[in-house]
């Protein structure tokens, strides 16, 4: 299938949707979902682009006139979707709800994608008081969570190239230097590995590691500390990597290596619970039971895991409450973690795709707490 027929058919998908929901038109401006169905990845600005979809009738992208050249350089025109400029002084809220209006049918309910900023939310609102606006997410998140062959390959290549810098960590974690040291260096290979943009760098040592997003600190880096190492970035082909390896700089403690073997068991078992007709919250049971079972259950206080693609987090969600059964195609992070409050903590996180008989995990760095000479 080619890029254009594979985009086609994920706007056709999210045209099923919406007749399916009784919803009669679909508006999408900058983000992943705009990216997701048209392949163009535009710049979020305060002008105004935006993916104008009725249920019936033929879709158009309204977009700054000075947007228009990067817009035509997108496989939008390969799709057949006109592209609609307007003018500096134009209204181009205004311009929506005129095509709207003119599709030929009755709208009644439009749906706006999730991350809309409000000022636009509020615009439409204003244009068009009398259609009932919801969020988008109901619709595209069923296409979204189900990955085709080839962004499953592109999660594969994000997956790669943070393995690479896991593999280097001995490079640049060492006693005597700061976590805001070591997060520069990692910063820096994230992108050197194969990433075009580095979204987050977590280096949490000795009491930080009891905090899930430690922000990098001006710490010292001792010996004998734990050291959570989170990290990922984004591809050139929009996907996403995330995963985690906790490091020691020398030996352990041996409280340490005791609930660790903990989590690893945890994490283990959840990866090998998650295949299709199992449901998301029953694969964030897995690992939650065996850590609670051992006294550790206050010291796992996050969902076990979040889905990944265009996004680091998006649907479907690897928590308690969510039912949904898991599908072939469906790509989410495994990441039990124990935090001990001013003392230490772990986490463990590997990327996963539901396959037709089990699962693919991405990751491929061991799981054991890595412990780096001093």
């Amino acid at each position: 299938m080619s890029e254009h027929e594979g985009l086609g058919e994920r706007i056709a998908g999210a045209r099923r949707g919406l007749v399916q929901a009784g919803i009669d038109a679909l508006l999408v401006t900058p983000g992943a979902d705009l990216r997701y169905l048209t392949g163009y990845d535009a710049l979020p600005l305060e002008r105004l682009t935006c993916l104008v979809l009725p249920a019936s009738g033929e879709p158009c992208l309204v977009v700054p006139a000075l947007e228009e050249p990067a817009a035509q350089a997108s496989p939008i025109p390969g799709l057949g979707v006109p592209i609609v400029p307007w003018q500096e002084l134009e209204d181009p809220v205004a311009l929506v709800a005129a095509i709207l209006s003119d599709s030929g049918s009755t709208v009644t309910t439009i749906a706006l994608d999730d991350h809309m900023w409000a000022e636009k939310v509020l615009a439409f609102r204003d244009a068009m008081p009398n259609p009932r606006q919801i969020v988008a997410g109901p619709v595209l998140r069923r296409i979204r969570m189900r990955k085709s062959a080839a962004e499953v390959q592109s999660l594969r290549e994000a997956a790669a190239a943070i393995d690479r810098v896991h593999a280097r960590m001995a490079e640049w974690l060492r006693v005597g230097r700061t976590e805001r040291e070591v997060g520069a260096d990692i910063t820096d290979a994230i992108i050197a590995e194969g990433h075009s943009r580095v979204d987050f760098v977590i280096v949490a040592s000795g009491p930080n590691g009891a905090s899930p997003h430690a922000e990098v600190s001006d710490r010292v880096i001792g010996s004998g500390d734990t050291v959570v190492v989170d990290i990922g970035g984004t591809t050139g082909a929009g996907y996403c990597s995330d995963s985690t390896r906790t490091y020691s700089l020398g030996t352990p403690p041996e409280e340490v290596r005791k609930y660790y073997r903990v989590l690893l068991r945890a994490q283990l078992a959840a990866c090998e619970h998650a295949r299709p007709g199992v449901s998301a919250e029953s694969v964030d049971a897995a690992a939650r039971e065996i850590i609670a079972a051992a006294g550790y259950g206050e010291a796992f206080m996050h969902r076990t895991g979040h889905g990944i693609g265009l996004e680091t987090h998006e649907e479907p969600y690897i928590v308690a409450g969510n039912a949904t059964l898991l599908e072939p195609g469906m790509a989410f992070s495994v990441e039990p973690g124990i935090y001990l409050a001013g003392g230490s903590g772990a986490r463990i996180e590997d990327i996963l795709v539901i396959t037709d008989s089990g699962n693919e995990r991405l990751n491929q760095r061991p799981r054991d707490l890595a412990v780096l000479p001093i």
